[in-house]
């Protein structure tokens, strides 16, 4: 029990290792060297627990996708009113910065899934589950007689995630703040859902 919890703990900072290294150097110069540097070890040493920097970046990229939808889900439940959803599930999935880490570690990711199936795959499961999420809100606001949705819950909340992915780019390159962004949601919410999530909400 004592080794396999060693074990788990190893694979966690190396994945720390590798979130830092991804952020630093960009997945397609990330060299399997620059994780051990990170973490401080030897290349021989990561290759004991990952079979190459393709499986670790994968699991690295996986728990980066737990963690986001997680926060994105939770700032959704536990709210009764769907209009206090909608406003959280914006701002939960808008980047403060730049340098908001875990967003710019799923896109430094997301070129791979061009490529890739396996990353394709996973990268399509974080929009879907994101799409869920705002599905559940919508319906849930129409049927509070909150909203007035212009088109179908599913298209208006693969739309949300939509531009939410484009605005990500922008404030991840610098290009657009927080604020700009979160406008630019609002906007698109009120016209699809008759409501304002810009608003307080009573």
């Amino acid at each position: 029990m004592g080794r396999r919890k060693d074990q788990e703990a190893r694979r966690a900072e190396l994945g720390e290792a590798a979130q830092r290294a991804l952020l630093s150097r960009g997945l397609e110069g990330l060299r399997l060297k620059d994780v051990a540097a990170e973490a401080g070890v030897t290349p021989a040493a990561v290759l004991y627990y990952y079979g190459d920097l393709d499986e670790l970046m994968y699991e690295t990229f996986q728990q980066a996708m737990e963690r986001f939808c997680r926060e994105r889900e939770q700032a959704a439940e536990g709210l009764p009113d769907a209009r206090r959803r909608l406003a959280g599930c914006i701002s939960s999935g808008v980047a403060t910065g730049p340098d908001d880490l875990l967003p710019r570690l799923l896109f430094e990711y997301w070129p791979r899934s061009l490529r890739d199936p396996k990353a394709a795959a996973l990268d399509s499961a974080l929009t879907e589950r994101q799409v869920a999420v705002y599905y559940g809100i919508l319906v849930l606001g129409e049927s509070q007689g909150h909203f007035r949705l212009t088109d179908s819950p599913r298209l208006l909340a693969a739309s949300l995630v939509a531009m939410e992915d484009g605005y990500q780019m922008e404030i991840l390159a610098g290009r657009r703040t927080r604020s700009e962004v979160l406008a630019a949601l609002h906007a698109y919410a009120r016209v699809v859902t008759g409501y304002d999530p810009g608003e307080e909400t009573p």
